[in-house]
């Protein structure tokens, strides 16, 4: 690795890590005021939690010696200690911490308004212990996911930067923790309005930012080979979710909102973060489009189906994350159904999305179930209504009278 791209290393990595500062600003618009400090301190939990693991244990997991093995040894070198002194070992290790934090923090999502910070952290822990940490070395670090063609004969599974180890592991997981924690007080449409807007255009603008270093930050490995493809497909599928997300308000509800401008452009960047490498532009855009589309009526599932995925990581990073992880399958360049392959793509990427889907939510329920019937995992009724900030963390979001 020359210079320049440990430069470009270490930028990407502090781009992706200024990602997680972008998800609790844009959580945090969308929960009630007195709800705010509670819905972004689980994404800085996040950050100090996920960050701690990772150099401890979570990197050696992240990475197995042959194909079926569930995870590297979490003791093989406990702490980095070996690396020490590897600047290429240690940058790279430091990028992939950065997605273990941010998967874990989209989680959050689901469960905002009613979840006691030592049991969110508590499941953030064993979470990405047993869920995240795996299923990063299933799809990047040599396991079943990342040879899944080889050992079918079919092509290899595309997710070049997470929709199945990010997105669908997430959206999963939030999934289940809506289920276990039930419904908020009131949960009805139209019943829990976003108390602060600009913060949600803030964060989804802080997002995009950092998404070109969450796509095209592993160019590093790669020469930057296909950096500029990568950045096009990040702006230009994040773009055309926006004009997809705000058309659909406009024909259901009458008026494009900043709120439904700042979700399409996340439901984008979660659509494309799989395929940003391996498809034309025009078919970016497209997939921006579908995406947008579809994540704008997934989001009404909750009310229809009866669970509480609060901030909509269902939605957005679930069904985003399958819309991108699919599409491959018909438009990956070369190998998609429709651009010179067959339905081999389609087989693996369907194999791969449902192998985390299932896996993710699974183990994400018997987690939160567990700490829900032993510690608690809901805050009580009355401190719901009044906003959890005072009660749990000893704040308040908004201070008007500077003398209080």
């Amino acid at each position: 690795m020359d210079t320049g791209e440990l430069a470009w290393a270490i930028t990407a990595t502090a781009l992706v890590l200024f990602m997680t500062p972008g998800v609790a600003f844009f959580y945090g618009g969308l929960v009630k005021a007195k709800s705010v400090i509670s819905m972004m301190m689980m994404s800085f939990g996040a950050l100090g939690l996920i960050s701690v693991l990772w150099v401890l244990y979570g990197f050696n997991m992240s990475a197995v010696g042959s194909t079926w093995e569930f995870a590297g040894n979490p003791f093989s070198d406990f702490g980095m200690m070996a690396l020490a002194g590897d600047n290429e070992a240690l940058v790279g290790a430091t990028f992939g911490a950065t997605f273990a934090i941010i998967t874990v923090a989209l989680v959050s999502g689901a469960i905002a308004d009613r979840a006691k910070f030592g049991s969110w952290m508590i499941f953030a822990g064993v979470w990405a212990t047993f869920v995240y940490f795996p299923v990063a070395a299933w799809v990047w670090g040599g396991g079943w996911i990342l040879n899944l063609g080889e050992s079918m004969g079919l092509p290899s599974v595309i997710d070049y930067a997470g929709g199945t180890a990010v997105h669908i592991n997430a959206g999963a997981a939030a999934l289940a923790l809506a289920l276990v924690l039930g419904k908020r007080v009131g949960f009805a449409k139209g019943a829990h309005v976003p108390h602060n807007p600009p913060f949600v255009l803030l964060g989804a603008g802080i997002l995009w930012f950092g998404w070109f270093g969450f796509n095209a930050g592993a160019e590093f490995l790669n020469g930057l080979e296909n950096v500029g493809l990568i950045v096009v497909n990040t702006l230009g599928a994040t773009a055309a979710a926006i004009i997809g997300w705000l058309i659909v308000e406009k024909i259901k509800d009458g008026k494009p909102t900043s709120v439904g401008a700042g979700s399409g452009a996340v439901a984008g960047l979660v659509a494309i973060t799989p395929a940003c490498a391996n498809l034309a532009p025009g078919f970016a855009l497209l997939l921006g489009v579908v995406a947008g589309v579809l994540c704008a009526l997934a989001v009404e599932l909750k009310f229809k189906w009866g669970f509480d995925d609060s901030l909509d990581v269902v939605g957005i990073h679930l069904v985003g994350g399958l819309v991108g992880t699919l599409y491959l399958g018909f438009f990956a360049i070369e190998t998609g159904l429709f651009t010179g392959g067959d339905f081999g793509q389609l087989i693996v990427q369907t194999i791969a999305a449902v192998g985390v889907l299932v896996y993710s939510f699974v183990v994400a329920f018997i987690i939160g179930f567990a700490i829900e019937k032993t510690i608690g995992f809901r805050v009580k009724v009355e401190d719901e209504i009044a906003g959890i900030d005072p009660i749990v963390h000893g704040e308040a979001g908004y201070v008007l009278d500077a003398t209080k």
